[in-house]
């Protein structure tokens, strides 16, 4: 056996008891290998209802050790999963689109449904972006929100493809409002709220995310001098019940620069502005090489500057599935209650 094999063998039996609690909450989603923490740096591997994801973003896997893996899982959960593998050792982690290793079949490439808490979830192999359609290591906070919107207004910032504001549907939110810049997000967000039927619809908002949070907290939405702005959609002053800011790591526009090593604070003031008095507002950082420590006395130094001081806080860990031999994920969530 590859010690590679064993590797993940050993990353299965510590899953065991996870994952028949997951499987018992309605969960078929989740991470079976992470390979930095277990064994072998740059290699995923995820479970997305049926499919199995295999990612590799350091160096190409040979064909049949990408086979053995696929076996050894299907054994594990006695199920006959379908697998993609996604190749992004290339420059800038981007697929390898043509699949020199492994072609999927045709199955495993058309357009799929995973739970998680219970809810449908668009899954897609591949598609025009790069990642997943859900990201697994924020299914804890998911599970927060779902827990804690009753009767509450949210406000789910880049939201991708809508997970948070479904779950806050869910838990039986008053009103849900998804904002990302990406129209192909939401798209996937609304075929999501579709999958889920017994539940109330949610709003979407196409934007990029300055001119609409700084509108949302009654600031201007500045300008550079000799620059002319694109047009943004207009949003009049409010403030809502729960509030999720899930930025990328970086990302630029013509209205600002989303950079979470340097200038996280421009993203979190608006933010708080725009959560209610007595409100939560929920903030994650993805960057490594930010310490949870230095980041949470920015966060709560940011708050107290802005005029809206921090009551109470909470930092939301990833679950097992994704774990950190140093107690420091990459992905780090903090719950404030203000």
């Amino acid at each position: 056996m590859s010690s590679l094999n064993q590797a993940l063998r050993a990353a299965l039996d510590r899953r065991q008891d996870l994952l028949a609690e997951l499987h018992q909450q309605g969960t078929d989603c989740y991470r079976l290998f992470h390979g930095s923490q277990e064994g072998a740096g740059g290699l995923t591997i995820d479970r997305y209802g049926p499919q199995l994801l295999v990612q590799s973003f350091h160096q190409s896997l040979e064909r049949d050790a990408l086979l053995q893996l696929h076996d050894t899982v299907n054994q594990h959960l006695g199920l006959d999963t379908l697998l993609v593998y996604n190749d992004r050792s290339g420059g800038n982690s981007r697929i390898d689109r043509e699949d020199r290793i492994y072609r999927a079949d045709e199955a495993a490439l058309q357009d799929l449904i995973g739970h998680e808490w219970g809810l449908n979830y668009r899954v897609r192999g591949r598609h025009a972006g790069q990642d997943p359609l859900l990201f697994l290591d924020l299914r804890n906070t998911r599970g927060w929100v779902k827990a804690h919107s009753q009767d509450k207004t949210v406000l789910n910032l880049f939201a991708y493809t809508c997970g948070v504001g479904l779950s806050a549907a869910a838990g039986g939110a008053r009103e849900v409002c998804n904002l990302d810049f990406a129209e192909g997000n939401l798209a996937v967000g609304r075929e999501n709220g579709l999958l889920n039927p017994q539940l109330p619809g949610m709003q979407f908002i196409q934007s990029d995310y300055f001119p609409a949070i700084r509108q949302l907290a009654g600031l201007p939405v500045s300008q550079r001098r000799g620059h002319k702005l694109p047009s943004y959609p207009r949003l009049e002053p409010r403030q809502y019940d729960l509030v999720l800011l899930d930025p990328p790591a970086w990302a630029k526009s013509a209205f600002g620069t989303v950079d979470l090593l340097r200038d996280y604070q421009s993203l979190l003031k608006p933010a708080l502005l725009a959560t209610a008095d007595d409100g939560v507002l929920i903030c994650c950082n993805n960057l490594a090489k930010v310490g949870m420590d230095d980041w949470r006395e920015q966060v709560l130094r940011c708050a107290e500057k802005a005029g809206r001081p921090v009551r109470e806080w909470t930092v939301m860990k990833p679950g097992g599935d994704f774990p950190s031999m140093d107690q420091q994920p990459p992905l780090k969530t903090l719950i404030l209650q203000l």
